[in-house]
Parts: C-alpha cells; sequence; structure tokens
C-alpha cells in the first residue's frame, strides 16, 4: 500500500537521484572538458578542483539515496531501475577512487589512467541517465501517476548538455575558423599580420615572468 510517508520516500529519493546523476555528474564532465587546452596552471587547478568537488557531491548524494531505498523501499531487483542502480552504485565508487589516483600530466601511465577514469565516467553518465528514466517508470507504475512531464523536461535537459559537450569539441577549431556566430571568416590585413608576427617573435623572447 502506498502511503504517503511512502510517497514523500519515493519523490526524495528520485530528486537524490536527479541531483546527482541528472545535474551534478554532468556539469562536472563539462567542467573537466574545459581544462583540455588550458596551459595556466592556476586555472587548471580550479577546474580540477570544481570537477572533483562536482563528483564527490554527486558520490555522496548517490550514497544517500542507496541508503534511502536499502531502508524505506523493497529490494528484491525484479525491476530494470533496482538492477541497473545497483550496477551503477558499484560503477561510481570505482570512477571516484580512480580519480584519486590521477598522475601527474606527462607521467608514465597517464594515457592509460585517462582511458580506464574517462570510460568510466561515460559509463556511470549513461547508467546514471537510463536510471532515472527507469526510475520514472517505475514511480508511474507504483502510483499510476503521469509522469510525461518529468521524462519531457529530463529529456530536454539531456539534449542541452549533449549540445554543449559537442559545442565544446568543436570550439576551438569555430574560434581558429573565425567562425563567430554565423559571421564569416574575416581575413587579416598585411598590417594585421605583420602586427601579428612582430607579437609573435615579442612572445619567443624570455620572460621574466609566469604568464598565469
Amino acid at each position: 500500500m502506498l502511503t504517503p510517508e511512502l510517497s514523500y520516500q519515493i519523490m526524495l529519493h528520485g530528486f537524490l537521484l536527479w541531483t546527482s546523476m541528472g545535474f551534478l555528474m554532468p556539469i562536472g564532465i563539462l567542467v573537466i572538458r574545459m581544462s583540455y587546452r588550458q596551459e595556466c596552471r592556476r586555472r587548471l587547478k580550479i577546474i580540477l578542483y570544481i570537477h572533483a568537488t562536482l563528483q564527490v557531491l554527486s558520490l555522496l548524494l548517490v550514497t544517500a539515496a542507496a541508503i534511502m531505498s536499502i531502508r524505506s523501499f523493497e529490494n528484491y531487483f525484479k525491476n530494470n531501475h533496482q538492477r541497473i542502480g545497483l550496477a551503477l552504485y558499484g560503477v561510481i565508487w570505482l570512477q571516484t577512487g580512480t580519480g584519486f589516483l590521477r598522475p601527474d600530466r606527462g607521467s608514465k601511465g597517464r594515457s592509460i589512467w585517462f582511458s580506464v577514469h574517462w570510460l568510466l565516467g561515460i559509463t556511470v553518465s549513461l547508467l546514471g541517465i537510463i536510471n532515472i528514466y527507469t526510475g520514472l517508470q517505475a514511480y508511474h507504475t507504483k502510483t499510476l501517476r503521469s509522469t510525461s512531464v518529468w521524462n519531457l523536461t529530463f529529456t530536454v535537459e539531456i539534449a542541452v548538455i549533449v549540445f554543449i559537450y559537442l559545442l565544446q569539441q568543436k570550439w576551438h577549431y569555430i574560434m581558429q575558423s573565425g567562425v563567430i556566430l554565423g559571421n564569416e571568416p574575416v581575413q587579416p590585413t598585411d598590417q594585421e599580420t605583420s602586427s601579428t608576427y612582430e607579437k609573435k617573435e615579442l612572445s619567443a623572447m624570455p620572460s621574466s615572468s609566469e604568464p598565469c
């Protein structure tokens, strides 16, 4: 029987899962992608700290949702939501563990670590998104309440996140091409080319101060 207390716990469980896997985790991925062409060490540290904070908060919220599920719900693992949730909980802890074992850039084993951490992150993100959809389906089955609005809202959110993800991948190329907001590339004049060449020569000279 669905009591008001149980209904509240189900909604709170869903909210924790969405906040963790549907918001904090994707934002953390978008943040760390900002570091790919970043050469300033200070900015790299800031980006890394923001990414790590978002991921740890996501892990804590997933853990809280899992504890609530164990204490308050029937866990016979008869539906996809519970099975995917169990797999998700194990993978997210593994992914977080590899994050704390991050080697320095340029060190031996960095490329292997990056590949493993990236694959685990993609797995966690996909499982989290699928688990939110299956959770909404389970909520509809349990309460007979419509979840169409929530499904549509979450789908729009995921589409926006994917768009930003793809835009980040092409942003450097767009900036290099000079195509911004649909404008045509602007060809530099001879004077601008000469000025740019002089600046490059000056920047090549030794400097006593760090750029960042």
